[in-house]
């Protein structure tokens, strides 16, 4: 917790689920877990690629498609791991989470944990924290992976998206996601500002797949792209979108937040690499 620089009982909490996502990132290494799925989301951009927000959900990937994953066998190791740092843990399935929960969840073909861990250094609100673990069962075809290293609390493999894939699957959300998410858009800022390519066939699939185009036989290059995301900007109410993310990000952050219009959006669409 010493290597964090938190000036807030908010940025403490955030510190503290990210400290144990990385425990379970390398309990889950110890099985054969990354054999057959991949991370991604905002907790994978975070830990591997240095996004300047916390996540608080830890979304993975199948490799192959498989809709009969069970985690069950998974979390048996995690719950032995956590539980020599401190931790108590108890799991809830999907199928016992509240209607308002399972919205927060993007894809259908998904097999969805919550963890909830007691950390035993604590005894106020600080010390209880919740993630959510989901897994996509039939993700699209054409992803691609790469295999990286945590070192806390050891070095570990971890199997997770190249940052093109993780870019098509975060603008498949933008153009699909049924509720704003301001999350969404922060995250668009760090990729654009980093002319992150697009990896084009995964989003075409994933489009196919799930959303408005769902079943359609879409083909997409980055002049249709462009201008669904500049209808999507337009539509935005900015300062809605702000609320979402501001605890996400440093205090010393959140004043950029303010500045949040669509101009700024349509001038960060316009950074997007063409591929």
């Amino acid at each position: 917790m010493k290597s964090y620089r938190v000036s807030s009982e908010i940025e403490e909490i955030q510190a503290l689920r990210e400290i144990t996502q990385e425990v379970i990132l390398a309990s889950l290494a110890r099985t054969d877990f990354f054999n057959q799925a991949a991370f991604q989301g905002g907790t994978c951009l975070r830990i591997f690629y240095g996004l300047n927000r916390f996540s608080e959900d830890m979304d993975f990937t199948r490799i192959r498609g498989n809709p009969t994953f069970a985690w069950k066998a998974y979390l048996e190791q995690v719950i032995r791991d956590v539980a020599s740092y401190g931790y108590t843990m108890e799991i809830t399935d999907r199928q016992e989470i509240d209607s308002s929960v399972r919205l927060a969840f993007l894809k259908d073909d998904t097999v969805g944990k919550i963890l909830q861990l007691q950390y035993a250094g604590k005894t106020s609100q600080l010390g209880k924290i919740k993630i959510k673990l989901e897994i996509d069962t039939n993700p699209p075809l054409g992803g691609t992976n790469e295999l990286k290293y945590v070192d806390f609390p050891y070095i570990s493999p971890v199997v997770v998206q190249t940052p093109d894939t993780l870019f098509a699957g975060k603008i498949h959300a933008l153009l699909c996601r049924k509720y704003l998410k301001g999350r969404d858009w922060y995250d668009f800022i760090w990729y654009t500002s980093r002319k992150t390519a697009v990896n084009y066939q995964y989003l075409e699939k994933a489009l196919q797949r799930s959303g408005p185009w769902e079943q359609t036989d879409i083909q997409i290059d980055h002049h249709w792209l462009h201008d669904r995301l500049s209808e999507r900007i337009i539509s935005i109410d900015w300062k809605e979108a702000a609320l979402d993310v501001r605890r996400f990000i440093p205090i010393q952050d959140q004043f950029s937040l303010d500045y949040w219009s669509k101009e700024v959006f349509l001038q960060q669409l316009d950074k997007m690499k063409r591929s």
